[in-house]
């Protein structure tokens, strides 16, 4: 009987904890003006990494973060997130706004990120809202327009 509430207590001291992280890694889309894909994995309990692969501009971007993810209070399953990162991609110069020149605008530069996602109990997803300011180091430009919603399918 001794065995038995030890291995039960075992398990559920497992569960638990299992359950106090809302999931591991999450692929899904971001849409704003900025439209992609995004993958967030956590590599701690509160710390993830995430992908953003979008396009703009008649180009494409990629983007790596590293975020610190809190609860709000005691709503459940409800966090903020900040983050720092880089990017890396191209664009048509001439639909920038910016640069006249009908050919490839290459950009490389810095992100920040300030969110707040909520992962449903019930169905697998998870659902967010960010801005990401930048700045490109070359291409020399603030781009303070990131704002977008995710959706993710969450494991």
């Amino acid at each position: 009987m001794q065995r038995l509430l030890i291995i039960l207590s075992l398990f559920t001291a497992l569960t638990v904890t299992a359950a106090a992280q809302d999931y591991t890694t999450g692929i899904g889309f971001r849409g704003g003006l900025f439209n992609g894909l995004t993958v967030k994995h956590f590599i701690k309990q509160n710390r993830a990494v995430e992908v953003l692969l979008a396009s703009r501009w008649k180009g494409f971007e990629a983007t790596g973060l590293y975020e610190i993810h809190h609860n709000i209070g005691n709503i459940d399953r409800l966090k903020f997130y900040f983050g720092a990162g880089g990017h890396l991609g191209v664009y048509n110069g001439k639909h920038t706004g910016w640069d006249d020149n009908e050919g490839a605008y290459p950009v490389l530069g810095a992100d920040l990120i300030l969110g707040i996602e909520y992962s449903f109990r019930e169905v697998p997803i998870n659902l967010g809202f960010d801005w990401k300011p930048a700045y490109n180091i070359l291409g020399s430009r603030f781009v303070a327009d990131g704002a977008a919603f995710s959706i993710r399918f969450i494991f």
